[in-house]
């Protein structure tokens, strides 16, 4: 429905910093890990049932951390406008939380408690000013986001569980443009292994030497991003694949036993996740059998491929509320890491838009977020929640 002035000022009036910096606060300060999200998880369902909602705690398959799942009903049915967060963190020190000007500092400020709580700003918001009048909120939070620690699959189990609504918003820290279009990616581990153990160089046995094997591999992968690159979008850039670290030896004249390398590999919508594992799987098969060499490979899904149907009403609904917070319009581009949204046009086919808070040093001791632009972020998800709902 189409909202008016008095509507919108409203709900933005209902917007409380104060209460939405508390709540951040207090998320942050929770140290929580991937895997080790429960403690925040808790807090969080402790700050929705004080406020009233009927909190649920769906495990989706990982009961080590149940998610939270809250549902706010607007006066007449409508559609569901789902917002979505994880609320783990990357496995670095932890850094609690202390406020600077309109920066707010710490572990998953930006990455993304802070965005989240936007989020629950936006449905408190709506519920303040009694401004729902069609449709539905879904609010969801999880663990088990960050690679290689997590792989998605509590929120997957989730989302094909029901747990979903008619399109999603992602509060990340991503602004500058609208994501259409994003890669899938894994990350990949290879171990080159020779039966030996370990020897004085002078000392070595006929056998593979695994640092020349895994120069080989290195030419080999090189080689095969070279024929991935063909393949490209205007916005997402090429299908790639990525040498990132090799590891050999303890001592710079022992023959080593093993030979270690990782990187990601990434591509486009219209490639599938299985064919893309299948060919890096028989690239290293191919190498071990010509090399007389062991090589495991060990893959983790960050997500699959990512598209957003643009003529869809959700995007329109979106373009409308951010226009009418800032007084133009997002420009179109991709997205150029895989979040949460990419499971859910995977897996449920629902559009998901990708937009959080002015946000930096995200997988760092220095993560920050700008205050000011959490207040602009929930605005943004009610006036959306609003017009789509």
């Amino acid at each position: 429905m189409r909202t008016t002035d008095a509507q919108r000022q409203r709900v933005f009036a209902a917007v409380r910093p104060d209460r939405l910096l508390g709540m951040a606060q207090r998320l942050i300060a929770i140290p929580s890990r991937t895997g080790e999200a429960k403690a925040v998880l808790d807090c969080l369902a402790e700050v929705l049932s004080d406020e009233g909602f009927a909190v649920e705690r769906p495990d989706g398959g990982y009961p080590a951390a149940p998610a939270v799942a809250v549902r706010f009903q607007g006066k007449n049915t409508g559609r569901t406008l789902q917002f979505n967060g994880h609320l783990d963190t990357v496995h670095l020190p932890f850094v609690p939380p202390r406020v600077e000007g309109d920066l707010l500092r710490g572990s998953g400020s930006s990455d993304m408690k802070a965005g989240t709580i936007a989020a629950v700003e936006a449905m408190l918001a709506l519920r303040d000013a009694d401004a729902l009048e069609t449709g539905a909120i879904l609010l969801t939070a999880h663990d088990l986001h960050e690679t290689p620690w997590g792989d998605g699959r509590q929120l997957n189990a989730m989302i094909q569980a029901g747990y979903v609504g008619d399109a999603v918003l992602l509060p990340e820290y991503l602004n500058h443009v609208l994501p259409v279009i994003g890669r899938g990616g894994f990350t990949w581990k290879v171990t080159i292994e020779r039966t030996g153990q370990p020897i004085h160089e002078v000392m070595r046995p006929a056998e593979p030497n695994v640092i020349a094997v895994g120069a080989q591999l290195v030419a080999s992968l090189l080689a095969l991003n070279d024929q991935l690159a063909h393949k490209r979008d205007p916005l997402a850039g090429s299908e790639s694949l990525f040498v990132g670290q090799i590891h050999s030896g303890e001592i710079f004249n022992q023959y080593p036993k093993t030979c270690r390398l990782e990187g990601t590999r990434r591509w486009l919508p219209g490639t599938k996740h299985a064919d893309a594992d299948a060919q890096f799987r028989a690239l290293i098969d191919e190498t071990a059998r010509a090399t007389g060499t062991t090589i495991s490979a060990e893959l983790c899904l960050m997500r699959d491929a990512f598209l957003l149907d643009q003529p869809h009403p959700f995007v329109a609904c979106f373009q409308g509320a951010y226009q009418t917070l800032s007084g133009k319009s997002l420009p179109i581009g991709a997205k150029p890491f895989c979040d949460d949204g990419n499971s859910f046009w995977a897996l449920a086919n629902v559009p998901a838009i990708t937009h959080g808070p002015n946000a930096g040093g995200a997988h760092t001791l220095n993560e920050w977020v700008s205050i000011s632009d959490l207040i602009r972020v929930a605005k943004v998800y009610a006036l959306t929640a609003m017009e789509f709902c």
